[in-house]
């Protein structure tokens, strides 16, 4: 029997008519699923009826895939896939696994010949990154920062050499309630003339994206930035262009 496939399923990072961000092509995918692997089921649903999806959700069988699911368990989830089902792995915010979970589901994929079909939509890293400013020909993602303050100053401080050494801009998020703490330590921690980036709401009716030095933004009310989810891009001015 041929199996089915898995589609990367990218939602909304911010709020709005689906469609202002969600590709047509990727809509008419969606519409024939009936195969899900969620975050959240209250969410996964939500998106699922404001993208007009057409059929009963009740009809629809859906996988719990996160921070909390036992690894093991995961090789149910591509079952229907193996039996000739069509499923979807849908992010909570932007594309599938990154920063989110579900590669070892994509990477089991793969081991067991299931084709993978990442679908277009937006992309919270990749939308803040061209819009910073900043030099994008090489960068790293580092995913969330370790909590802890002193873990957090310490990743800070290794961030710090390698944009000395290498010049790419260093992407990380944080917890929307700890945005203000993360920015208070790039400030204490990090050189002045280091060029910060932070945006936050892309693509909604509010969006916002601010790139200036470490010197400037300690003059700049942030308050507004508590409890939104944001991405910050820590870097320095791009390079000269060799001729």
């Amino acid at each position: 029997m041929k199996s089915g496939r898995l589609y990367l399923i990218p939602t909304p990072i911010a709020s709005g008519p689906v469609d202002d961000t969600i590709p047509a092509g990727t809509l008419r995918v969606i519409a024939r699923l009936r195969v899900f692997v969620v975050e959240e089921l209250r969410t996964a649903r939500r998106f699922l009826k404001s993208a007009g999806f057409p059929a009963p959700l009740d009809e629809c069988r859906f996988f719990i895939l996160n921070e909390h699911t036992v690894r093991e368990d995961t090789g149910e989830f591509l079952k229907p896939v193996m039996e000739g089902m069509d499923a979807g792995l849908m992010s909570e915010a932007g594309v599938p696994c990154i920063a989110d979970p579900g590669n070892n589901l994509v990477m089991r994929a793969h081991r067991l010949g299931i084709p993978v079909i990442p679908l277009s939509g937006p992309s919270s890293v990749i939308l803040a990154l061209a819009g910073s400013g900043l030099y994008g020909q090489h960068f790293t993602f580092y995913g969330y920062l370790p909590p802890g303050r002193k873990q957090r100053t310490d990743t800070l401080r290794e961030i710090t050499r390698e944009i000395r050494q290498t010049l790419r801009p260093q992407v990380f998020i944080e917890a929307p309630y700890r945005n203000l703490q993360m920015l208070e330590t790039i400030l204490e921690c990090c050189p002045d003339e280091m060029i910060l980036s932070i945006s936050c709401n892309l693509t909604g009716s509010e969006p916002y994206l601010y790139t200036a030095s470490l010197k400037e933004w300690k003059g700049i009310d942030r308050t507004h930035l508590h409890k939104h989810p944001a991405v910050f891009i820590l870097g320095t001015e791009s390079p000269p262009r060799r001729n």
